[in-house]
């Protein structure tokens, strides 16, 4: 039963509709403050709150350290970006298309980098994100190293203009609300139990037939493909696409979400984007070296609170 209880992971019940109401309120509510600046922060958060879980699932819940989770989100914008280029501007057709190519590429690199464990599995992961990122970077048709700007924000139609910030931050709002459930449902689901249950022992559950490499490859595409649509929502969010989506250095600052708003925990990736990010937006107003900030905060979660943000939430 103990060991049941710890691969069910419940969500906030009835709170997540208090949570999700407050969390619609925040535009009119910043606007009335005149720091409408924030919306656009807050819509940051969100996208990374996505592109944070999204990696939590393979990491987290399945026990994979990919270092090159950026690529995906990388090739998200890029598609937008591409796409736009050519005339297509619709969301309905560039948004699914970044998840497709981003799923596309995970499939690829998960057939190859999962058949590795450990060191070597780190390492190829980031050397294909590295490759990803050289590739952006010699594509002269589309900006090359300086990136390539959008004309315009995705049309998505139903009377929503995304162009207005405000608009913008409601549809990534409902965008992470349907990614959190739908993460909610799978980490809950047999699926989501066995990819637990191969994270602590896998020669247990290949051995009472689960296909363990399987199981990992499918949970590896369906991470990479919700990172690609959190970088379709970057890439209209900033209004350039850059190769510095796909760098390490952005694998890297995933990571320290998922660690800093706990592995392994539902909310992990949410708590860390939040934290992270805020933290960044706060202390680089008073200092070019915010980063010091981050590592102390990185050190007391290590130290203190090794299930991160999310374990200190449960105690409490």
């Amino acid at each position: 039963m103990a060991e049941a209880r710890a691969l069910h992971h419940r969500g906030l019940g009835r709170w997540i509709w208090l949570l999700l109401a407050l969390l619609a309120a925040l535009p009119p509510l910043l606007q009335a403050m005149g720091l409408e600046f924030y919306t656009v922060v807050a819509t940051r958060i969100l996208i990374f709150a996505i592109a944070a879980s999204s990696l939590n699932l393979i990491l987290g819940f399945g026990g994979l350290v990919s270092f090159g989770h950026a690529a995906y989100i990388g090739l998200g914008a890029y598609t937008v970006g591409v796409l736009m280029d050519a005339g297509i501007t619709s969301a309905w057709v560039a948004w699914p298309a970044a998840m497709v190519v981003s799923a596309i590429a995970a499939a690829l690199i998960g057939a190859i980098s999962l058949r590795t464990r450990g060191v070597y599995f780190i390492m190829i992961t980031l050397a294909f994100a590295q490759m990803f990122y050289y590739l952006a970077v010699s594509l002269k048709a589309y900006g090359g190293d300086d990136g390539l700007s959008l004309a315009q924000r995705s049309v998505l139609g139903f009377g929503l203009d995304l162009k207005d910030d405000a608009s913008f931050y409601w549809v990534a709002l409902a965008l992470f609300a349907i990614v959190m459930a739908g993460l909610q449902r799978l980490v809950n689901s047999p699926f989501g139990w066995l990819l637990q249950g191969a994270r602590e022992n896998e020669v247990r559950v290949a051995a009472a037939g689960g296909r363990v490499f399987a199981l990992r490859w499918q949970a590896f595409v369906l991470a990479g493909a919700v990172a690609g649509l959190a970088g379709a929502m970057l890439a209209n969010l900033n209004g350039l696409v850059s190769p510095h989506l796909m760098h390490w250095s952005q694998s890297g600052q995933l990571m320290v979400m998922v660690i800093i708003g706990g592995a392994g925990a539902l909310w992990g990736g949410p708590l860390g984007a939040l934290a992270l990010l805020l933290l960044e937006e706060l202390l680089s107003g008073y200092t070019l070296h915010w980063q010091l900030g981050l590592g102390a905060l990185l050190l007391l979660v290590v130290l203190y609170a090794p299930r991160g943000l999310a374990g200190v939430w449960r105690r409490a």
